[in-house]
């Protein structure tokens, strides 16, 4: 992984906390036939899923932009 590539990883979390919420990135070697390695987004407060589970950074932050 570059560093373009954490930094807009970074950027997705940011904005993700900025809206109240956490970007939380699925591990792909955690053992799942459906684990992808993408973002999602989810309340802190009871780990409900707002949206996806396979989410690219980009995606988060097009999603936090119109929260």
């Amino acid at each position: 992984m570059n560093s373009d590539t954490n930094a807009v990883e970074q950027r997705a979390r940011r904005a993700a906390k900025r809206v109240g919420l956490v970007a939380k990135k699925s591990r792909w070697r955690a053992g799942s036939i459906d684990n992808f390695g993408g973002f999602m987004l989810l309340k802190p407060y009871n780990n409900a899923v707002v949206s996806g589970s396979r989410l690219s950074a980009e995606d988060v932050l097009d999603y936090c932009a119109g929260a």
